[in-house]
């Protein structure tokens, strides 16, 4: 018969999780998320928010959606009513307009746009100061993408110049 070697390891004290227990934990999260994770996000089952920008309802919101197969994302809906709130930031937005017709306002340039269209704000390392406005008598809405490891990547950082005038700080 064999010669069987028996080996006993020891579990780790409970306590501080290390950088690369961290590092291996969320790696496997994110992986589960993947394969397992919601891939169909109802319309339905989401609320619009009023905020600095306008009426807004986010689809992805990177970590805010754990449910979410995707973690990297932010996906939302802006229902742009007759004009947004002002901001800048170093751009990387992609707006796939759903309906009415409308204009961005970007750094001065009015760029027209209606349903059907996609609206690209290019990235630019001094900012791209933005608000959109509706044209027309009916709801103007786009839906906005941003990839959250290109927007860490170029520092992206968002100021707000003017506030949507239907948001109400505290209410």
């Amino acid at each position: 018969m064999a010669e069987m070697t028996r080996t006993r390891t020891r579990e780790p004290e409970p306590g501080k999780e290390s950088n690369y227990e961290f590092c291996m934990r969320t790696t496997n999260e994110n992986l589960e998320r993947g394969l397992n994770g919601k891939i169909v996000m109802r319309e339905s089952e989401l609320d619009w928010e009023t905020n600095r920008q306008g009426f807004l309802k986010y689809y992805l919101m990177g970590s805010k959606n754990p449910e979410a197969a995707l973690h990297s994302w932010m996906v939302f809906v802006h229902d742009v009513r007759k004009g947004s709130g002002k901001h800048v930031h170093q751009g990387g937005l992609v707006l796939f307009i759903l309906e009415g017709r409308g204009a961005t306002e970007c750094n001065g340039e009015i760029i027209e746009w209606e349903k059907g269209d996609c609206v690209l704000l290019p990235f630019h390392p001094d900012g791209v100061e933005h608000a959109h406005y509706n044209r027309g008598t009916e709801p103007a809405k786009w839906l906005a993408m941003i990839y959250f490891p290109i927007w860490d990547f170029v520092a992206s950082e968002m100021t707000q110049t003017r506030v949507n005038e239907n948001f109400r700080a505290g209410a």
